[in-house]
């Protein structure tokens, strides 16, 4: 099959992120499925590929990369001529926007959301466990917080970084999509603007082709 390949599990947020990217910009690509529960990503063949043994990696001929976020741009930057421009590179204003909004989904939309998808989402559905709800409350605030600040700016752009839909607004989906299928999804319902650039992006083909491949309630 000719274009990329990506090694991961599409029900894995990180390698859902660079599926997205792959759609939005009509990309082949090959998904190889790497076997979490043998131990697969351990195992040498794919610690070559990614040397901290996590999905997803891509392959393009000798090019290896990990690390979802950098596999993201280089995607958006391969297929840049598709007319799909995620990184808005040709615009030093907007495409400082766009890093500005990625670097608050890494370093503060994701360390407040991804303990409450996996306290009630991965915790109980498989490991078998029982969720704390001391992390969960905690992180329910902290994301609270950042929230209003997305309602903020949100009131005045129509996504993230401006009024275009880019990387920023789409490396969300993953734990967004997942914290939906819990019991605190109503957290939104408290910001108008973040409950409707939440229903815009989702309305994209590539986000529900992709949400397709990930776990349900």
């Amino acid at each position: 099959m000719a274009g990329v390949k990506i090694y991961g599990k599409p029900i894995s947020t990180c390698t859902a992120r660079v599926l997205l990217c792959l759609e939005e910009v009509g990309a082949e690509y090959q998904l190889v499925s790497i076997n979490m529960p043998s131990g697969e990503h351990k195992g040498p063949a794919h610690l070559a590929r990614n040397p901290f043994g996590q999905i997803p990696a891509l392959e393009d001929g000798d090019l290896v990369l990990f690390e979802s976020r950098a596999i993201s741009k280089y995607v958006l930057r391969k297929y840049k001529e598709s007319g799909t421009d995620l990184l808005k590179e040709g615009n030093l204003a907007e495409s400082a926007m766009v890093e500005v909004w990625l670097e608050a989904e890494s370093q503060q939309y994701n360390p407040a959301i991804s303990p409450i998808v996996w306290q009630s989402l991965i915790v109980p559905k498989m490991y078998g466990g029982t969720p704390d709800q001391a992390i969960i409350d905690s992180s329910l605030e902290k994301l609270k917080k950042v929230l209003e600040v997305y309602e903020a700016r949100l009131s005045k752009s129509k996504y993230l970084a401006g009024n275009f839909f880019s990387l920023a607004d789409l490396s969300h989906f993953p734990f967004t999509r997942y914290l939906m299928i819990t019991p605190y999804a109503s957290v939104f319902e408290s910001y108008p603007h973040v409950k409707a650039w939440w229903e815009d992006i989702t309305s994209r083909p590539a986000f529900k082709k992709v949400s397709a491949g990930m776990l349900d309630s």
